[in-house]
């Protein structure tokens, strides 16, 4: 019985993990784009900085109580999300910029 519950978990783990998805956020322009995503419980965000000379980072300041690092250009930054909710952000040196997470 022990055995049996162990293939189980075993199996349903796996297929949550390969049913996770990455979903992509460009950062140009001062912008997040898309500012607003819907992804699933499980999924990873990554966020990819695509400015020419401009530093940014994505800061959830309902969940972090302490600024993340910045991230240059060509550089990324990515977060799972394990739990259902909305998730707002934006980026601490350039706070008019805004998004969010929806997670069902």
């Amino acid at each position: 019985m022990k055995r049996l519950f162990l293939v189980l978990f075993t199996l349903m783990f796996n297929i949550q993990s390969a049913l996770a998805a990455t979903v992509r956020v460009d950062i140009l322009k001062f912008e997040y784009s898309p500012q607003q995503i819907t992804i699933n419980a499980g999924d990873t965000v990554i966020w990819t900085n695509r400015e020419k000379r401009q530093y940014h980072n994505v800061w959830f300041k309902d969940l972090d109580s302490e600024e993340p690092d910045i991230f240059f250009p060509g550089e990324t930054y990515q977060r799972t999300f394990p739990d259902a909710g909305t998730f707002n952000y934006e980026c601490g040196p350039h706070p008019k910029m805004k998004g969010s997470v929806l997670v069902e």
